[in-house]
């Protein structure tokens, strides 16, 4: 048997007791050149890569098949690759395939008209003034609403049009706008105050005052809002609701919506009372141009990339045109891709593995929650309760994605607007119907996983079900430290400062007794504190937005102490061997550290402290201090880099 520790990453000039990932991964980290299109690089995208390199090769065979049968998944697939890899044809194109919208919005005369314009652009896939998407009702997780949320920002979020470490990305931003509309045929390159660039920055500023916050806008409690037509209109009345949501082909769908951010609506009434029309023009032409640029020629393409991924993210270059013809594709029609991927590399003996190994996991949280000493047992008996309810969906789904009525031909930017107007007509078709539990929210070729609160279950794609989260062949303790620790971060969000606000139903409903509450609550504000003191590597000067990645440090010290926990149980009725020198909780812990190897450019890195819950890798491998299981398989002493006093260690689950 191997043990699964990966060749060539580890550091044994560095002791685990001192800094595990460095240990477990500096080799690699020090050895390992960043790709000049990536911001970020680590084990995720090593087996994105290889994923992406699978689909390739399945979407290149449907490509080369031009016999396909008509309207078939193969023939749909190979026509939408072979019309964006056909770059002789985009470059002919040049601009044309968006001139006439840019001329409808230019001859627009009142804003009325201009915000039925952006709803039939938004649904065409264009970002609009609101950000919406049908799910569950959090209050009644029998029947699908309309969530509606925050939105009309260029940049990646609220905090880059205010915040003094955004200043530089800040001010590149003007002219980017300017050299869009340039190539729109708008304001000549123009930066100065009153061009149509300058308008369009100082719009978005005034919305983005209006915006939420991360941490806010994550609080579930907060966020759930329901309004009826008639508050939607009393909130915004300046707002032309009826023309806006007409032409997004939702009028019905409008009657009774759950807003996230209620003061946008309030502040966007605003602006479209004070702004001219001209600004709105200007903003809805430069969304039309960005959100389009790459689908057309290449002077559209490069400067999109110059601002977002060069300025934002710190690229040198931009991925090569097949990476990116693969991701089109899977935007579009992902899960008809996913169908060829299933069949060919998820076979029937790993699904079988990992249903062993989530049942271990559950029952590792079950015995958990029986001995939590700060857990009393009116809430202990409603948290087994949502355990027991806990479904688990693991490498595809049972029934696939119905695509026969989306029409795929060598229009490129026809079809992508075809593949979002069927989106939304999907989603708005879930309206007033029973909950689809067969649906699911990633594709099998994704290496990701996720929990749903709205639905209480855990899945995990194909796609991640590889080495070394996952390796049928290899010992148990390195695959519980990887994808057990994995899965248990995933029963985790369940119980998190947000997950555990749904309860067995996925009803938005408070479970917990004040008092049990309250002990959470004291827990996750030192888990706050702790990571709000840390740094990543690469932009050492940046701290941990504690209170924005709590969910995630929560699910990653559950997925800990639980993915251990199951480990023995897993092992309880065998020796556990040791293998490479090392024994099966040395093992363990190895093996989750390796499935953080990565490191990041600097900008990159800025960029993910501003806007991703959750922690650095660095980070997120280094959590195991807390648990007192590490400190036992080290022997970590006071002293040693990695150690954490008892009485500091935060141990939730």
């Amino acid at each position: 048997m191997r043990s699964g520790i990966l060749p060539g990453h580890r550091d044994d000039a560095v002791r685990p007791q001192d800094d595990l990932f460095s240990h477990a991964n500096g080799t690699w980290v020090r050895e390992t050149q960043i790709p000049a299109d990536r911001g970020r690089y680590g084990t995720f995208d090593i087996l994105r890569e290889q994923s992406d390199e699978r689909v390739r090769g399945l979407i290149e065979q449907a490509a080369a098949d031009t016999e396909a049968e008509p309207g078939s998944l193969t023939r749909k697939v190979g026509d939408l690759y072979r019309a964006f890899m056909d770059e002789a044809r985009v470059e002919e194109l040049g601009r044309t395939p968006i001139d006439a919208d840019l001329a409808q919005v230019a001859g627009a005369r009142t804003v009325e008209e201009l915000f039925g314009l952006a709803g039939r652009l938004q649904r065409q896939g264009c970002p609009g003034p609101l950000g919406m998407g049908v799910a569950p009702d959090a209050k009644s997780p029998d029947q699908y609403v309309l969530y509606v949320g925050q939105a009309g920002l260029g940049m990646p979020d609220e905090s880059y049009y205010r915040e003094e470490r955004h200043e530089a990305i800040r001010a590149a931003y003007l002219p980017h706008v300017a050299r869009m509309l340039a190539l729109a045929g708008i304001g000549e390159g123009a930066t100065a105050p009153g061009s149509p660039a300058a308008r369009v920055v100082a719009l978005e500023t005034r919305l983005a005052a209006h915006h939420w916050d991360n941490v806010a806008t994550r609080d579930a409690v907060k966020s759930y809002n329901p309004f009826t037509w008639a508050e939607l209109e009393a909130t915004a009345p300046k707002v032309p609701w009826t023309a806006y949501v007409e032409e997004l082909g939702a009028r019905a769908a409008f009657e009774r919506v759950v807003v996230g951010q209620p003061d946008f609506l309030a502040g966007l009434s605003e602006a479209v009372a004070e702004v001219p029309l001209e600004d709105w023009q200007a903003w809805l032409a430069f969304h039309v141009v960005e959100s389009a640029a790459p689908l057309l020629s290449a002077e559209f393409v490069d400067a999109e990339f110059d601002f977002s991924g060069r300025v934002v993210s710190g690229l040198p270059a931009n991925r090569e045109r097949w990476k990116r013809g693969v991701t089109l594709v899977e935007g579009a029609i992902g899960e008809a891709v996913g169908q060829l991927y299933a069949a060919q590399y998820f076979p029937p003996e790993a699904k079988a593995r990992m249903l062993e190994l989530v049942a271990n996991l559950v029952e590792a949280f079950r015995r958990s929650f029986e001995g939590l000493d700060w857990m009393g047992p009116q809430t202990r008996a409603q948290a087994l309760e949502k355990l027991a309810s806990f479904t688990p969906k693991v490498g595809y789904p049972d029934t696939w994605r119905d695509y026969s009525a989306l029409v795929v031909d060598d229009d490129l930017v026809g079809t992508v607007r075809r593949a979002s107007e069927f989106e939304l007509e999907r989603q708005l078709g879930q309206l007033g119907g029973p909950i689809d539990r067969d649906e699911w929210m990633m594709l099998p070729q994704a290496v990701n996983a996720y929990y749903h609160p709205l639905l209480n279950e855990i899945v995990f794609p194909a796609g991640i079900l590889q080495p070394p989260f996952f390796d049928p062949e290899a010992d148990d303790a390195v695959n519980y430290g990887g994808i057990g620790a994995v899965i248990g971060h995933e029963i985790g969000h369940g119980f998190d400062d947000q997950g555990s606000r749904f309860d067995a139903s996925g009803a938005l409903r408070d479970w917990w007794t004040a008092e049990d509450r309250a002990r959470f609550d004291e827990r996750t504000q030192a888990l706050i504190a702790q990571f709000s003191e840390l740094s990543p590597l690469a932009a050492p000067e940046g701290k941990v937005n504690g209170a924005l990645t709590v969910g995630e440090n929560i699910g990653d010290l559950g997925g800990l102490a639980i993915g251990f926990s199951a480990y023995r149980i897993a092992t309880e009725d065998h020796d556990t061997p040791v293998l490479e020198g090392l024994t099966g909780p040395q093992r363990f812990f190895l093996g989750w550290a390796q499935v953080w190897s990565g490191k990041a450019r600097p900008e990159e890195a800025r960029r993910l402290l501003a806007v991703d819950p959750h922690s650095p890798t660095e980070v997120r491998a280094n959590a195991v201090r807390n648990c007192d299981e590490f400190h036992e398989a080290f022997g970590v002493q006071e002293g040693d880099g990695m150690w954490l006093a008892p009485e500091l260690r935060v141990r939730i689950f």
